[in-house]
């Protein structure tokens, strides 16, 4: 494969290379991939996983990986452990820069402590529906609450008992204290502190008010000495807040962390959301957070996404300022491109029909040699017999024009074999083919006389006794879409009842009997497919991966 051409720098590397030149942050570039552990990640976190470990990278800087802990109410250690797993396999490391938010909850305390010293934060006894009621509309300004006024004792007080337990879940909050007249929403008094007695997966019932993400997530930042925080558009009405915070604790604005917003990923043919995706799981829809039709990270990787494909195609999208949608055929592309180099070739007969070739001796098997790839070489030995299955599209009793496979009276070839010749279709009482009577030239092997005969079909087979079972999971996109490719918003009622159809009775040939978890194979003329966890040594499972056809190759041809 020729060598890809560099692409051009970001828009965030230039940022970066900017705040560099103008002597910021001398000690370094540091980034993080901050994600709240409260569902698995999907290929939109494939994109900011690429950029924040990429950044660092490229700049000789560090990464930090953070879980965004902060709401107990909606996290588990499950999350935890699979967000790992999928940065490890995406190819990047963090050392030992594992951090937690949870870790700065004393520290995050103190913080807001110091707010409500400095006159810039109060306790506030509205409800969560009062408080909606207060904020005010996008053309309107807010009303400010009865109890903005509280002096800083009081205030004091009240944090101290929200911290002892004394209140009961929602009766009290702490707000900042900024302006209920901002047009931008956000500013008007958002909610810092909450009270929830629920236990927190690190910490247990240690605490009873947990920092709203807001309010955690630059101070987090900042106390790792992260340099800039990149995120995703709709963090950027929030940018003012998350310098709000660190200004009115006095953090230092040549070394604080630089919020930057880049746009997110949005792929056609599917959702990116964590609270649509748990539904889809919880509602029993798929069979899991990894059901291959998922664009879960692990849900791709259990696919046969590779590692690669997915960082090649999040170097494709590049970063933008701006939203866009994605054709899923270009995540395709990057696949099939990187399977072509790597996967093996095999033959499997996903629906069998039986050939009898009545001219080939009784009870005889002949090992052919057959190449495993077309590049990388290598070879097996795949056997053959007097009875072999072929695929069943691939005979017509009335054939179509230009209908290059087998049909009564034609010739193909057998890949790897002979050439064979129908003379006579087997039928049961309904009329279905059930076998053909076949005869071949001996001569049509490899090397032989008639070898070069030319015959316009080849087709792929197997040996009917020496044949292994397969159970063959074929995908379709999971929803579907308007000619745009946008998911409706009910997106549940666009499920596609077709997303999955398995074969349980494919035959494939026996080089793959003792194959693992995550092999990778190019089915000849079908497509590439992948071992399943599912399977065992008695019963092999493959996930189809994606076919031969590159539809993204040809957009961009035209």
């Amino acid at each position: 494969m020729p060598e890809k051409e560099p692409l051009a720098p970001n828009f965030v590397e230039n940022i970066v290379r900017e705040d560099l030149k103008a002597g910021k942050y001398t000690a370094g570039i540091h980034t993080r991939f901050p994600p709240e552990p409260n569902g698995y990640l999907h290929i939109g976190h494939a994109k900011s996983i690429c950029l924040n470990f990429g950044l660092a990278q490229h700049f000789s800087g560090l990464c930090n990986l953070r879980f965004d802990d902060t709401n107990p109410t909606k996290e588990d250690v499950e999350y935890v452990d699979s967000i790992q797993e999928d940065v490890k396999w995406l190819g990047f490391s963090w050392g030992d820069r594992k951090f937690y938010a949870s870790d700065y909850f004393p520290r995050l305390y103190e913080y807001a402590v110091e707010l409500i010293k400095r006159g810039k934060a109060f306790v506030c006894d509205l409800s969560a529906e009062e408080i909606r009621a207060y904020r005010g509309t996008l053309t309107e300004p807010g009303k400010e609450s009865p109890y903005r006024a509280r002096s800083v004792e009081e205030n004091l007080a009240l944090f101290q008992r929200m911290k002892e337990s004394e209140f009961p879940d929602g009766s009290h909050v702490l707000r900042a204290k900024i302006d209920m007249a901002s047009p931008n929403i956000t500013m008007r008094d958002p909610v810092l502190y909450r009270i929830a007695h629920t236990a927190h997966h690190r910490t247990g019932d240690a605490w009873c008010i947990y920092p709203m993400y807001d309010f955690a997530h630059p101070l987090s930042d900042a106390i790792e000495g992260v340099t800039h925080s990149v995120c995703t558009l709709e963090f950027e009405e929030h940018r003012p807040l998350y310098d709000w915070v660190l200004d009115s604790l006095g953090f230092d604005v040549n070394t604080r962390p630089r919020q930057i917003e880049f746009a997110r990923l949005n792929l056609t043919n599917t959702v990116m959301s964590k609270r649509k995706l748990r539904q889809l799981v919880e509602g029993g829809h798929v069979s899991g957070w990894d059901d291959p039709r998922m664009p879960t990270i692990s849900g791709l990787r259990r696919r046969g996404y590779t590692a690669e494909a997915l960082r090649d195609f999040c170097e494709r999208i590049g970063v933008a300022k701006s939203n866009s949608l994605v054709d899923v055929a270009m995540l395709e592309h990057c696949v099939r491109e990187d399977l072509n180099e790597r996967a093996d070739r095999v033959m499997a007969v996903l629906e069998p029909l039986k050939v009898v070739i009545t001219n080939y001796p009784e009870g005889a098997t002949e090992y052919l040699s057959a190449e495993n790839h077309p590049t990388r070489g290598g070879r097996r030995y795949v056997p053959f017999a007097r009875e072999i299955y072929i695929e069943r599209e691939d005979f017509a009793e009335d054939p179509p024009k230009k209908f290059f496979r087998l049909k009564p009276g034609g010739e193909v070839r057998l890949k790897h074999a002979y050439i064979i010749r129908c003379d006579e279709i087997i039928k049961d009482s309904a009329g279905n083919v059930t076998e053909l009577r076949c005869t071949y030239d001996p001569e049509s092997k490899q090397g032989g006389a008639t070898a070069g005969r030319k015959i316009k079909g080849t087709l792929h087979w197997v040996a009917e006794a020496t044949a292994l079972k397969a159970e063959v999971r074929l995908y379709d996109y999971l929803l579907k879409t308007d000619e745009s490719g946008n998911v409706p918003e009910d997106f549940l009622a666009a499920l596609n009842p077709d997303s999955l159809r398995v074969i349980s009775d494919a035959r494939i040939e026996p080089s793959v009997r003792w194959v693992a978890a995550g092999t990778h194979f190019q089915f000849l003329r079908k497509g590439y497919f992948c071992v399943d966890k599912d399977t065992t040594p008695e019963r092999l499972v493959f996930n189809e991966v994606t076919g031969l056809r590159d539809t993204w190759a040809k957009v961009q041809k035209g």
